[in-house]
């Protein structure tokens, strides 16, 4: 962490406070070298924390709970033990099934009395849930340290329609859902969120297997948390897993939504879905004000790249020309230059090969003099997982003769010996 919001390890253990109290500080200090040293691994760009004070902490009406527990740390490393137990009792006020501020709050307590020498020192608390708050610890610090600078933008979300007015963006490494605004093209960063996903973390590939789906998924529906079981807490916002690459994948399950809390508890450790984004019920309510149905994208990456601005309009004129290009080797009507755009290894949503599906495409326009194809409503992704894809979606219109066909297209783009080709084509 920057040393303007944090003393060093040194600087503590050199000060004058009871040894218990260092070496709780230093197990502090570990966990956030811990977070630090994974963003530093991973060289994301981004913004440095940012810290509140115990007294704007107390004069919000909804403080937000993670700069709350690291404002308490950074008392700490003032050697400010009154003014952290303080903040620490305001933020347990605050979120009142917050169990990790109940966690801090009595580790607090009890340093004013006999030695601490462990994050969590309640005696007979059960290992493993001691290890999640742990967990949810470090990963709501390595949040404030790893900010993205709103002077970049998620490089996966290269266009977006002119009417989907947001995007969520979920980090898996960093168990962070961001939501970007759309501003004429641009994206904005507007707010993020803590958030948990699959016990046995992403990539999900078949029903039960307790994992979170990496790819481009959209918001299908709000279902009220009066309509269901206390366990989802305010709501659920399913998405459509699987989609269609899921499914020429062969991956299976369903059931798949943002969703919050019982009534309970206010947040869940970072792996403790069932594959389920989950989120606390004040931020499933923020982010359900922002989202709309069929339209709002969300984005599941493992890590998210963020890039300059310059950066992502050079990726995005190059995904824009790849799609008009192949709009005007269509219009072409030539088998040579319409073929070039696709890979050997395409299969239609019929398991037709490429040849046996280009005879049924030919077949449509057969007899015609001209033909023109315009695009519209079009977004691009670059397609989070391990294989290098873009995904796009479109409405096609197509105009030939006295005929008029108008249809919502998506195609999946693969990387092959350098150039983009169509794998996957599907009318939606």
């Amino acid at each position: 962490m920057p040393s303007s919001v944090f003393k060093s390890a040194a600087q503590v253990t050199s000060s004058n406070l009871p040894s218990a109290k260092s070496i709780f500080l230093a197990l502090t200090f570990c966990i956030l070298a811990q977070a630090n040293a994974a963003s530093r691994a991973k060289n994301a760009p981004m913004s440095p924390p940012t810290a509140i004070s115990s007294t704007a902490a107390a004069s919000t009406s909804a403080p937000d709970p993670d700069a709350m527990l690291i404002e308490v740390y950074k008392l700490l490393a003032q050697n400010k033990l009154n003014a952290a137990q303080a903040l620490a009792d305001k933020l347990v006020a605050a979120y009142p099934t917050f169990r990790l501020g109940y966690l801090v709050q009595g580790d607090l307590l009890m340093m004013h009395n006999f030695p601490v020498t462990t994050f969590g020192a309640a005696k007979n608390a059960p290992p493993d849930k001691l290890k999640d708050l742990r967990d949810e610890a470090r990963a709501r610090i390595k949040s404030l340290s790893e900010r993205p600078n709103p002077n970049l933008v998620p490089r996966a979300v290269l266009q977006l329609r002119d009417d989907q007015k947001h995007v969520l963006v979920v980090d898996a490494n960093r168990s962070r859902l961001y939501v970007y605004e759309n501003q004429a093209g641009k994206l904005k960063f507007v707010s993020d969120y803590y958030m948990t996903q699959g016990k046995l973390g992403v990539e999900k590939i078949k029903e039960g297997d307790q994992k979170t789906p990496l790819g481009v998924y959209y918001i299908t529906s709000h279902l009220p948390g009066s309509k269901l079981s206390d366990f989802y807490g305010a709501g659920a916002l399913p998405i459509n897993y699987p989609n269609e690459w899921d499914k020429v994948n062969g991956r299976s399950g369903k059931g798949i939504w943002l969703h919050g809390t019982p009534s309970d508890s206010f947040s869940r450790p970072p792996l403790a879905s069932d594959g389920c984004i989950v989120l606390t019920n004040p931020d499933l309510q923020k982010i359900s004000e922002t989202v709309e149905i069929g339209k709002t994208p969300v984005v599941i990456s493992e890590h998210v790249e963020f890039v300059t601005p310059a950066k992502w309009n050079e990726e995005r004129d190059s995904a824009t020309k790849l799609i008009n290009d192949w709009r005007l080797d269509v219009e072409s009507k030539s088998d040579s230059r319409w073929l070039n755009n696709y890979s050997s290894k395409f299969r239609s949503p019929q398991g037709d090969s490429l040849s046996v599906w280009f005879d049924k495409q030919q077949a449509l326009f057969a007899g015609t003099a001209d033909l023109s194809i315009k695009l519209s409503d079009v977004t691009v992704f670059y397609y989070p997982g391990k294989e290098n894809l873009l995904v796009s979606t479109f409405t096609q219109e197509s105009r030939f003769g006295k005929n008029r066909n108008v249809t919502r297209k998506r195609q999946y783009w693969a990387k092959e010996a350098n150039r983009w080709k169509i794998i996957y084509e599907v009318v939606i």
